[in-house]
């Protein structure tokens, strides 16, 4: 049968699109990526877990852990430093139902760049290969990695991290386009993306500064990366992935949702969030996701505003209907 050339294949896993959900944490959590995968995102990935933490048997981190059947193919991302640590936790949870480990090596924030953990790792390419090749060698599951341009202007070696990923075993790499000292500032550097991709022959998901289909196909003309990832612009909007989908299958982007849709779909966030975390951590998780998913209409900044004195989800719900 011939394969389907939206069809993305990392290790033994397919994904049917090659248009990801970017792990962020506070973010990517279990009902976020189900409304992703219901907007037909090829590939989900979860918040970033430390593998330190597994190792000490943190409460708080095992909720990170929950996967729902309805969200194959879910890719679970470890962070830290220590090749024992990762591949000894990623081993030990092996049996949970992800599908593909990947390898935080993007992390931008300081108190993870200050253990050595994140982007940090961009300035060791031995421990680099040391972390991806243990855990390769632990795990029948693919193992991926994602990292960024460099650690800062004078450390830009994404390339050269990525053949040592791929000489370890990895089997893909996904590159953001900006150096850790930028964070998210400034603009992704696609053409890093390029390179990496004429680097290595394992699959290449370029990330950074796509915020529509059209620019997601525009990365993968200028780059000839495998896979797209979807962050901030999947924040407050997982229809973007129905987008990607229909844009790529048929070069038309569907009508964009109307506010009773966004009403409905921020209800259902809500009611999933209820379901996983209790009313009290749902109401106050959902004041972030309402700014975002209102982003732009009329009355916004109001509404951003009261939802941010709402105490329960029947309060929550009212004001969503009387503003929208």
């Amino acid at each position: 049968m011939k394969k389907d050339k939206t069809m993305l294949q990392i290790g033994t896993v397919t994904l049917k699109h090659p248009y990801i959900l970017a792990p962020m944490a506070g973010v990517t959590d279990l009902p976020f990526r189900l409304l992703c995968a219901e907007q037909g995102a090829g590939l989900l990935c979860m918040e970033m877990i430390s593998a330190k933490a597994l190792k000490y048997k943190n409460a708080n981190t095992r909720l990170l852990l929950s996967i729902h059947e309805k969200e194959r193919p879910v890719s679970l991302q470890l962070f830290g430093s220590e090749p024992d640590t990762i591949s000894m936790v990623a081993k030990e949870i092996e049996e949970l139902p992800f599908q593909i480990l990947d390898i935080n090596m993007g992390c931008p924030v300081p108190k993870i760049v200050k253990n050595g953990e994140g982007s940090a790792l961009m300035k060791q390419p031995k421990l680099v290969y040391q972390i991806v090749s243990q855990t390769v060698r632990a795990l029948k599951k693919p193992v991926t990695v994602k990292i960024r341009k460099g650690f800062d202007e004078d450390c830009i070696n994404a390339p050269e991290i990525a053949r040592v990923i791929e000489e370890a075993g990895g089997a893909a790499v996904a590159v953001h386009g900006r150096t850790r000292e930028q964070y998210y500032s400034g603009k992704a550097d696609w053409d890093i993306i390029r390179k990496v991709k004429e680097a290595v022959s394992i699959p290449v998901i370029g990330n950074g500064d796509v915020t529509s289909a059209e620019k997601a196909v525009q990365m993968q003309k200028e780059t000839g990366c495998d896979g797209v990832m979807i962050g901030r612009a999947a924040q407050g909007n997982p229809w973007i992935f129905r987008e990607l989908k229909a844009y790529s299958e048929t070069g038309r982007i569907p009508d964009r949702p109307t506010k009773c849709q966004i009403r409905d779909m921020m209800l259902r966030h809500m009611e999933l969030l209820m379901e996983q975390k209790g009313e009290y951590l749902a109401v106050r998780e959902m004041r972030k996701h309402v700014a975002w998913y209102t982003k732009g209409l009329e009355g916004s900044s109001k509404l951003r505003d009261e939802i941010n004195h709402t105490e329960s989800r029947e309060a929550l719900e009212e004001l969503l209907y009387k503003r929208l």
